[in-house]
């Protein structure tokens, strides 16, 4: 099987870029390294094009390995004729390969192999054989009674060879093929409500289900979340799922694709069998198949979107240079307020007890107040659980009352809980409570939201649907892939990194990351990328891997605030020459660079400095712009001074809102009332919309018009119409 080839058509990219990339894992190169610094041996391919051809690599690598087990496992029966072999081997499919093998797979203890130990499967060969057989077969029948292995009657004899012949129909591979090719084609998934008994505990649940309880769909029209929906109601024993399809229409075609005579005097009893292999055997195995296939499916797309969602939560643009406090409102322990000063480090904090049942909203305000003076704190980050509205409405009035330049915003504060109790945070805030922690991470969040939430498992960050139900393995690999390019993208400081955030920069381990911070605490701030080297761990591989993602601001060479990688600074350097620029000059200078390259011509400069073109390109891209946080073209969060009810909102109002969370149906977006607006995708645009993703993304600032508002079901519509 050539597998480059292969990947090479499927994924529509030239085989000898697919041939260097994989030579490029071969050598260890990670796929961020490999997307930002070897343009030239990949032919530019993306990150994303590079995770698909390490997928698929990885499947028909395994592929390979499968069929050659099948084939060694068939020719030691001493079945493997030349035609299988060439069958096994064209298979481009798993299933494909199984379906061939499940003939010569070994079996346990079935009717069809106790019947074959009878000695019935000559009788079985002899009725599929022999179609105008039209002699006494009664005779024939009594040939096979064998007392000792307890084929007492003729009738005994006949049930053994319909039961090896069922075995036969189930186990070959073209009925298989058709039967699954007509279930996910043709048929109708189905849920209905079960018997399960209702009480005080299920009744919510099963409300939840309702829309399911009568519930069926052509299977080429169901929805990703419908099938995680179904999933879960029926693992919970709320729903029972069948499928809904024409059998004797199927029956025909089983028969018809198995048996390749028109006429059979032995066509009832081979009827008769092809029913019983179909109910008893078939359907139940391919039913399973394609549930877990619609599985699969719905698996990749809630995993797709949580990964989308996450990606762009993650590439929040940070706000800098400001005093910030963060509140994590509560109502009985109270809401805890912490405030850090520019860098995030933690300044001072305190609990206030605003709301039921202490209510002391005067002590309350006073203590917002006297930090907000104290330390001229310009934002008031809150969060978004418990008591988050209650809390806003507190902070607007002081906001109102005082006369006060600072604005808050409301900050998704999932995973705050999880990241307080945690080892990180622990060893961050030895001397504080847990309770005491959550609040200057909603600070946080907005001062750097990927460094902040790189230390939260990413699973509790809250920004998809069905995460718990989906296959965790693949979710846990998409989003640690997500993460890992999110900072590999926007780059990492290597004087304020913390360990966690190190962690996922290309190249490094936590161990690594752990003896980089160990370094800085005992040796002050980098000043020199090649002081990585000093490091136990970092050898020249690693160096390479991960040094052009470890930025220094304030270092010795202005080229290490930048994206440039060492292996590029003599380019550079020259570069500058040709351009009578020094490197200490390339924030003031650094258009006149570009000014040179256009006139004389990418390549011939390429040439001269011999280097690639998309190098060439990085380099003067990273000298107009040294420094430059990636993350400044997101669009920036929505800061406010007032705050707005649910009762203020009326049909037809104009808002601006930042969408929070992205489903499949639409998406939720925050208004500034306690309620999020759900924007359902048929509001999105005077169009049709495939995806939501389509038009919005988590973190967008987006113009929405009030379409309805349920007051008593706490539920606001919105469009964008």
């Amino acid at each position: 099987m050539d597998i480059i080839n292969l990947i090479a058509k499927k994924l529509d990219i030239k085989s000898n870029q697919i041939n260097e990339v994989l030579k490029l894992f071969a050598e260890e190169a990670t796929i961020p390294f490999i997307a930002r610094y070897r343009k030239e041996r990949t032919g530019g391919l993306d990150e994303e094009q590079l995770r698909e051809i390490e997928t698929l690599h990885n499947y028909l690598t395994l592929l390979q390995e499968r069929k050659e087990t099948v084939l060694k496992s068939i020719e030691e029966q001493g079945k493997l004729t030349e035609e299988l072999k060439a069958k096994i081997e064209a298979a481009d499919k798993l299933q494909d390969v199984e379906d061939l093998y499940l003939p010569y797979k070994p079996k346990r203890k079935t009717r069809g192999t106790v019947a074959k130990a009878k000695g019935l499967e000559p009788l079985a060969n002899f009725i599929i054989n022999n179609p105008n057989f039209n002699e006494d077969f009664e005779e024939i029948l009594k040939e096979y009674i064998d007392e000792e292995k307890e084929v007492l009657t003729t009738e005994d004899a006949l049930q053994g060879a319909k039961d090896i012949i069922a075995e036969m129909i189930s186990d070959n591979a073209d009925v298989r093929k058709l039967v699954r090719e007509s279930f996910l084609n043709e048929s109708n998934i189905c849920s209905t409500k079960t018997t399960k008994k209702e009480d005080d505990k299920n009744s919510k649940k099963k409300d939840v289900y309702e829309i399911y309880h009568d519930f069926q769909i052509e299977i080429t029209r169901v929805k990703p979340y419908q099938v995680l929906a179904i999933n879960r109601g029926e693992r919970e024993g709320f729903l029972k799922i069948s499928f809904q399809f024409d059998k004797d229409d199927l029956l025909n075609k089983v028969f018809s694709e198995y048996f390749n005579f028109k006429k059979s005097n032995f066509e009832e009893i081979l009827r008769d069998t092809t029913t019983d292999s179909f109910r008893r055997l078939i359907q139940p195995s391919i039913e399973r198949e394609i549930r877990n296939h619609l599985t699969e499916l719905a698996d990749e797309h809630a995993v797709s979107i949580f990964s989308s969602n996450l990606k762009q939560l993650l590439l929040q643009p940070p706000i800098l240079n400001k005093r910030i406090m963060g509140i994590d409102p509560g109502f009985v322990s109270g809401s805890k307020v912490a405030v850090i000063d520019e860098t995030g480090k933690y300044i001072e904090g305190n609990t206030i007890y605003p709301h039921p049942p202490q209510k002391k909203k005067i002590a309350a305000k006073k203590v917002i107040l006297d930090l907000v003076q104290k330390y001229d704190i310009q934002l008031i980050a809150i969060g978004n659980g418990t008591a988050s509205r209650e809390t806003e409405l507190l902070v607007s009035e002081i906001i109102k009352e005082n006369n006060l330049t600072c604005h808050y915003l409301i900050v998704n504060e999932a995973g705050a809980s999880v990241y307080s109790a945690s080892p990180v945070a622990k060893q961050e805030f030895p001397d504080l409570e847990a309770s005491q922690r959550g609040n200057i991470s909603i600070a946080r969040r907005v001062l750097d939201p990927l460094a902040e939430l790189v230390k939260i498992d990413p699973k509790s960050i809250g920004v998809g649907l069905y995460q718990h139900d989906v296959d965790q393995k693949m979710l846990n690999k998409n989003l640690d892939d997500v993460v890992v390019s999110c900072v590999n993208y926007v780059g990492v400081d290597l004087n304020t990194a913390s360990s966690s955030l190190l962690n996922y920069v290309s190249g490094l381990s936590k161990r690594i990351a752990k003896n980089i911070v160990k370094f800085r605490d005992e040796n002050g701030k980098f000043t020199d990328r090649n002081q990585l080297k000093e490091i136990s761990g970092v050898g020249e591989k690693l160096f390479e891997q991960a040094a052009g993602f470890l930025k220094i601001s304030d270092g010795i060479n202005p080229l290490d605030s930048t994206f440039i990688h060492p292996e590029s600074y003599k380019a550079t350097e020259e570069l500058l020459n040709m351009c009578n620029i020094s490197s200490t000059a390339i924030n003031e200078q650094g258009m006149l660079v570009k000014f040179y390259v256009e006139k004389n011509g990418l390549q011939n400069i390429a040439e001269k400095l011999n280097i690639g073109v998309p190098t060439l390109e990085d380099i003067v891209e990273n000298i107009l712009k040294p420094g430059r946080d990636p993350r400044e073209d997101m669009p920036k969060p929505i800061l406010r001074s007032d705050i707005l009810k649910i009762e203020d909102l009326e049909n037809g109002m104009a808002l601006k809102g930042t969408v929070r969370n992205v489903v499949d149906f639409g998406a939720f977006v925050d208004i500034g009332v306690k309620q999020d607006g759900l924007l359902h995708i048929s509001e999105m645009a005077n169009k049709f919309v495939k995806s939501p993703l389509d038009v919005v993304n988590v973190g967008d600032v987006i113009d929405v018009t009030i379409k309805s508002v349920d007051i008593e079901k706490n539920r606001i519509a919105l469009s964008m119409k």
